[in-house]
């Protein structure tokens, strides 16, 4: 019985395979597995049936785009460490209040560019929230500009090689097949023309087509915008022997960040000063400030004791520990202001803030007023903090999330990141080698720590990435590529040329929508280069449109992952997308086929 199932399994590998393939897509389009668990499962399927031999197995992990993807992860990880990309956000901010159409454009187009060089997604995670202060600034709606922001940064990842991790897929399974590696500048003539065309349209009927703002959003724009980031208020107090003093406030680097807002200066009698333009610093001044967790902590390492509040200034010890507490709704402080809380007079423990949901809390850090479920961020020594979290009236005791920015490191994580750029576009080393020399670069230069290197990078697209290439070289074993290639060769092999790049790019574009990006790309790349060897015909093109196709994702919320990241941020339906990204998608498309076709 089992040699003859086995037989069976054997003569009709190819339409196994098929079914195999075909049953993979259905999982994708339905959404009831994440896609990573699917495509490990088809992997394992092809191991299971025979058509992914052990030697082949090992192909899947020596092929150098995971590779590649992974160290760009961390490079892109190491510019959000130093603030890079943080520095940026903030730039465009303050544009924002003082020409905001056109800081607009240049965050819109500043997202384009960015995108060619870096992971996009991090890029629209950092620039979702300016753009929606943006969009209130300019009397618009955040609905009408985050599409387009994913769009663009869409546009931007195959302006490079590194733009996008399907570029880098498709260049990576190219290669073990023969094909000599793509240039990291090959398909920014391409992707220039491409662009190009997606922000002409977008210009011209992005107005009609684009959604409209609907009463939820209306009422949440109309909140305060700090309660959504849970900023805290803390505050910072000027010496006699600071360097600071004399200087105008407006000078002040900490002001200049995109995540620190300043609420007024308390003075000598407990006058707060609110307007700062024209102030200068004076020994005794309290700045108080709003900020999230990540400013925060970065203005501990900056200024120290000079931080928060304390019943005693105690310089900050190097072994200090930062943790976040919530406080109970038993507290007996309830309604007392913070400077009188207990333990604050039984420790040398710091209160560098305060953060309470949905409200800015204050008006200074000193008078704000207990409530349940207030958020404090306390640093102070092991018995400090241990007198902390045996204390019954706080609770949720936990070590921050964020981490201080690491802005001296910057200069490094930039050149870094040019080096790697440079490298891998005059041809000194490959594209794999250039990444990992920039990951060692960053590592050892201490502009991110190993533990957060790790984190930074997407483990779920690395897995889905070597499942599908498992996937990729089973369906090649079965014969499954031959099968289909055969089967569409009658009917293209006397088509015009510039028609079978739109075929390619049609099929692959619609497998994107409904599937995913890299999956599609991994099964697409074998099928088109085997093709064009049936027909004679220079593969490089038909690559071109696979690499292009697989990126540019309009239609759906699910083909990228920047889709998605808007979609729930501007509560977009499903059709919102639809009705802009499907004829977005063929005039994205129909550029791109007579780019390649132009310039190939």
């Amino acid at each position: 019985m089992v040699a003859v199932v086995q037989a069976f399994i054997d003569s009709q590998s190819a339409w196994i395979g098929l079914a195999v393939l075909l049953v993979l897509f259905a999982l994708f389009m339905s959404e009831r597995l994440p896609p990573v668990i699917i495509a490990v499962a088809g992997a394992i399927g092809m191991l299971v049936l025979g058509y992914l031999p052990r030697e082949r197995l090992e192909q899947v992990f020596a092929n150098p785009a995971p590779i590649t993807i992974g160290a760009m992860f961390i490079l892109s990880g190491a510019l959000i460490r130093t603030g890079v990309v943080e520095a940026l956000a903030s730039a465009a901010a303050r544009r924002a209040e003082l020409h905001p159409r056109l800081s607009l454009a240049e965050l819109l187009g500043g997202s384009m560019a960015a995108s060619g060089l870096v992971n996009n997604t991090p890029v629209v995670i950092v620039l979702l929230p300016i753009v929606r202060k943006v969009a209130s600034v300019i009397g618009s709606s955040a609905r009408r500009l985050l599409i387009p922001l994913s769009y663009l940064s869409i546009m931007g990842g195959t302006l490079t090689l590194l733009g996008s991790s399907t570029n880098l897929l498709v260049d990576g399974v190219a290669q073990r097949q023969g094909e000599a590696p793509f240039g990291i500048f090959e398909v920014t003539p391409i992707g220039l023309i491409a662009a190009a065309a997606g922000t002409a349209f977008l210009l011209l009927f992005g107005r009609w087509l684009l959604p409209r703002a609907n009463d939820e959003e209306d009422d949440d724009e109309g909140s305060d915008t700090g309660a959504r980031e849970s900023l805290y208020v803390t505050e910072i107090v000027f010496g006699n022997d600071d360097d600071e003093i004399g200087a105008p406030y407006t000078t002040l680097r900490d002001l200049k960040r995109g995540g620190v807002r300043a609420a007024g200066v308390v003075r000598q009698g407990g006058e707060v000063l609110r307007n700062l333009e024209d102030l200068h610093i004076e020994a005794g001044d309290r700045l108080i400030l709003h900020c999230d967790q990540a400013e925060l902590m970065s203005m501990l390492r900056a200024h120290g004791e000079n931080v928060g509040l304390a019943a005693r200034r105690n310089p900050i010890a190097a072994d200090s520990r930062v943790v976040e507490a919530s406080i109970a709704p038993s507290h007996p402080a309830l309604g007392r202001r913070l400077a009188e809380i207990p333990f604050l007079m039984r420790t040398d423990a710091r209160i560098l803030g305060l953060a309470r949901a949905r409200h800015l809390a204050g008006p200074t850090l000193s008078e704000v007023k207990l409530r349940p479920a207030d958020s404090i961020l306390v640093a102070g020594d092991d018995a400090a903090i241990r007198a902390i979290e045996r204390n019954v009236n706080l609770i949720h005791i936990e070590e921050p999330t964020a981490q201080p920015f690491r802005r001296l490191k910057a200069p490094i994580a930039i050149l870094t990141m040019l080096g790697v750029i440079a490298l891998a576009a005059t041809g000194i080393v490959n594209i794999e080698l250039a990444a990992i020399i920039g990951v060692a670069v960053v590592l050892v230069s201490r502009c991110i720590d190993p533990e957060e290197a790790w984190a930074s990078i997407d483990g779920n697209v690395l897995v889905l990435i070597f499942g599908m290439l498992g996937v990729g070289i089973g369906l090649q074993e079965a014969g499954t590529v031959d099968l289909i290639v055969d089967a569409v060769l009658p009917v293209i092999e006397s088509a015009p040329f510039f028609l079978l790049l739109l075929a390619v790019y049609a099929l692959t574009s619609v497998l994107t929508e409904l599937v995913t990006n890299n999956a599609v790309a991994v099964i697409m790349t074998p099928i088109v280069l085997t093709l064009a060897e049936s027909m004679g015909l220079d593969a490089r093109p038909l690559l071109l449109a696979v690499m292009f196709a697989a990126s540019a994702s309009f239609a759906t919320p699910i083909g990228y992952q920047t889709n998605t990241i808007v979609y729930a941020a501007g509560n977009y339906s499903f059709s919102d997308f639809l009705r802009i990204g499907i004829p977005m998608n063929l005039v994205v498309g129909l550029a791109t086929c007579a780019a390649i076709a132009a310039l190939t």
